[in-house]
């Protein structure tokens, strides 16, 4: 029996806070619950009244004479905690606090929902709550309705979880109208114990729910949320609406629940990563939920458009190509069969046109034809009212055609009136229906994403043979001298001890060292300041390119030292960096920064000093495996350039994934560093090797720090 069982399948409940009085919670979850038709026996619990909406009240829960599963808690949140320890000694093993006044509301609340975690963990009890709207479990085995927004629940398939009440139940109230129904809800407030992980986890098995949703404004432990979510979601898809995605919104979702939002870069790695199909509104989420609860998952990415009219079909065509799908290439016996029956006008080709006059045998008979051709993989239905044509009459043979085809997807696109979909939501649809061809592909899109999720490898985080000891070595040294960034010489060492390939280089403290070094290196080289206390190198004149000879390198040497002079920058000037030039028009940047919540964020993308004016980069949480390396790379624009573009020599791939991979185990490896940059990652014009040239790292300066992780 799993633990949420207690709340979601209790064979009897105490409310606790029942009410006679209108529109009060106690009253209402008691009307819910009665009316929905709860299959088990409902205790009220009120000191006041004897008799609560027809059934006989106790004082207490310790006085009701049979034993009890779960508690519902509706009372003012300054008597919660005896409610609590009530319950523990009548033996309740689940509760749903719905009760507020707890950490949303300030200190003193805090400090009331941590002496509710401390009594929950001392009586091994399970809680939803505090500050929720309550659960739901559709199951005709219970019908139970624990939660006061105002619709009574309507029955599918999606398990979903709210963090915020309130939108749990407005959406509890238009769920006919959306023509989606639940399984199971749960609205976990300020999610003191059960929250989108628990959720995730307890419906992972479970057969009736065969999707979930989550709408969430913080992750409480990312790793066990990546954990759970990546096992589920090759099982049963995941769909989030993460709220808090501005500075603005993270702040009012700190308000709102007393929980703090995680930087939003950061969380869409963690979905990404977990394989979550994130949405940014309520309508895709619902519109996704509406394709899942309809569609099986495609077997690939082929899409057939049938319409009678040829506008629209062009429009889904752009849409299917904007969304990486292909367009289905017709055989030709099935282009023949179709021109068999279709009047010369048509077009048999993808998108098959029917024209404005096709009568709804010509609907039945496409669409059947298309469905039969293996070189499909999901089919879009348009239809606009033209000739006396019923939207409804369509709608029907679509849907009777699907109950007879449910292997592959079918989308409908009805540009009609809003009183078709409203007849929708009174009837029992198989057919996911739209407006617009764009959100029907959006689905397709969503279907697709699931698809190639499932078929991705299952790969693990690679361990390097690497020299661990010369990166301590360094550390220690840095923290001696009282310093928390790492000289661009000292970054280099760290790369180079972890396998990532540097360009040849050495430091000078002078001149004529500078000489010596470039000599052996061979010109052109490349000089570099190296200094303690200046990080961006290219802000200060710190970075020479080209130097032709000894003589270049003599007078740009002297250049630098004059320049910081002036400025009063050579404190902590340790002289300068001299560097084989890299021969190379593509720059690319990856590196890390430390996320106080989600930790180590690994990035890559375009680089060199367009990496904050493109901002082409893209994001993944430590550790990555290997599928996680290949993602990044390919999920920048600039992907065409590694693949070579107009003739370049295309990048080693295996060796920029590599380079990543490495990088995140040396994150991983001392958690106390708090960035790390290379740019640029150049890609060797020669051979396309990825070549770190320039480095930079910055840790966390503390005794503790020290002396745990450096002695």
């Amino acid at each position: 029996m799993s633990y949420l069982d207690k709340i979601m399948r209790p064979r009897n409940l105490a409310v606790v806070g029942a009410s006679n009085k209108e529109h009060t919670i106690g009253s209402d979850i008691m009307k819910r619950l009665l009316e929905y038709g709860y299959t088990g026996k409902i205790f009220p619990i009120n000191p006041k009244d004897s008799v609560i909406h027809t059934l006989p009240a106790y004082k207490t829960v310790l006085d009701v004479p049979e034993e009890i599963d779960m508690a519902v808690i509706v009372i003012n949140a300054k008597y919660v905690l005896s409610a609590i320890d009530q319950c523990h000694e009548k033996g309740i093993k689940g509760v749903v606090v719905i009760s507020a006044g707890f950490k949303e509301t300030g200190k003193e609340g805090a400090e009331l929902e941590a002496e509710l975690v401390r009594k929950l963990k001392e009586y091994d009890m399970t809680c939803v709550g505090p500050n929720c709207l309550g659960v739901v479990n559709t199951d005709p085995a219970y019908r139970l309705d624990a939660c006061f927004a105002e619709s009574l629940p309507v029955r599918g398939d999606i398990g979903f979880v709210s963090q915020s009440g309130a939108l749990g139940g407005g959406i509890l109230n238009i769920l006919k109208d959306l023509n989606l129904g639940f399984a199971q809800f749960i609205s976990i407030g300020n999610q003191a114990d059960v929250n989108s992980d628990s959720a995730i986890e307890y419906w992972e098995n479970i057969n009736d729910v065969k999707q979930i949703l989550l709408y969430m404004e913080s992750i409480a432990d990312p790793t066990r949320f990546r954990t759970l979510a990546t096992r589920t979601t090759k099982k049963k898809p995941i769909i989030a609406l993460k709220a808090g995605r501005s500075a603005a919104g993270a702040s009012a979702a700190s308000s709102h629940t007393g929980s703090l939002a995680g930087a939003d870069k950061a969380a869409d790695a963690l979905l990404k990563q977990s394989g979550v199909i994130r949405e940014f509104s309520l309508e895709d989420l619902f519109n996704t939920a509406k394709v899942f609860s309809h569609c099986p998952v495609p077997k690939g990415n082929r899409v057939a458009i049938v319409t009678n009219s040829g506008g629209p079909g062009i429009m889904a065509t752009d849409a299917v190509c904007e969304k990486g799908m292909q367009m289905a290439q017709l055989k030709d016996e099935t282009k023949a069969a179709l021109r068999a029956f279709l009047p010369a006008a048509a077009s048999v080709k993808n998108p098959v046109d029917m024209i404005a006059s096709a009568p709804l045998e010509h609907y039945k008979k496409t669409l059947e034809t298309v469905l039969a051709d293996d070189s499909v993989d999901m089919v879009v239905v348009i239809y606009l009212p033209f000739l006396g044509l019923k939207d409804i009459d369509v709608a029907n043979a679509v849907m009777e055609i699907k109950a007879q085809h449910p292997e592959k997807p079918i989308v409908g696109v009805f540009m009609t009136q809003n009183e078709f979909f409203s007849h929708l939501s009174d009837i029992e649809v198989n057919v996911p229906f739209f407006m617009f061809a764009e959100q029907a592909v959006d689905g397709l899109a969503r279907l697709n994403q699931q698809r190639l999720w499932i078929e991705r490898p299952n790969t693990t985080a690679p361990r390097f043979d690497v020299d661990t000891e010369l990166v301590e070595t360094i550390f220690k040294n840095v923290a001696a001298d009282n310093r928390n960034q790492l000289t661009t010489g000292e970054s280099l060492q760290v790369l180079s001890a972890y396998g990532i390939r540097v360009c040849r280089d050495g430091e000078a403290a002078d001149a004529e060292a500078a000489v010596a070094l470039a000599d052996k290196i061979g010109y052109p080289v490349v000089m570099k300041l190296n200094s303690k206390k200046i990080s961006h190198k290219t802000d200060v004149g710190g970075v020479r390119v080209g130097i032709k000879d000894a003589t270049q390198l003599r007078a740009e040497f002297n250049d630098l030292v004059s320049k910081l002079t002036e400025k009063g920058l050579m404190d902590g000037f340790e002289g300068v960096i001299i560097q084989e030039m890299v021969k190379s028009d593509r720059e690319m940047v990856c590196g890390c920064a430390k996320d106080p919540q989600y930790g180590p964020m690994m990035m890559f993308g375009l680089g060199g000093v367009f990496v904050e004016v493109m901002k082409d980069v893209t994001f993944r949480l430590a550790p990555l495996n290997v599928e996680d390396a290949k993602d990044m790379i390919r999920s920048v624009k600039a992907y065409k350039l590694l693949e070579g573009a107009r003739g370049a020599v295309p990048a080693q791939m295996n060796k920029v994934e590599e380079t990543l991979l490495r990088l995140s185990q040396l994150v991983e490896d001392f958690g106390f560093i708090e960035e790390l940059d290379i740019n640029p990652l150049m890609i060797s014009d020669k051979d396309g090797e990825p070549i770190a040239v320039d480095g930079r790292i910055k840790f966390t300066l503390t005794e503790a720090l020290v002396a745990s992780a450096l002695t």
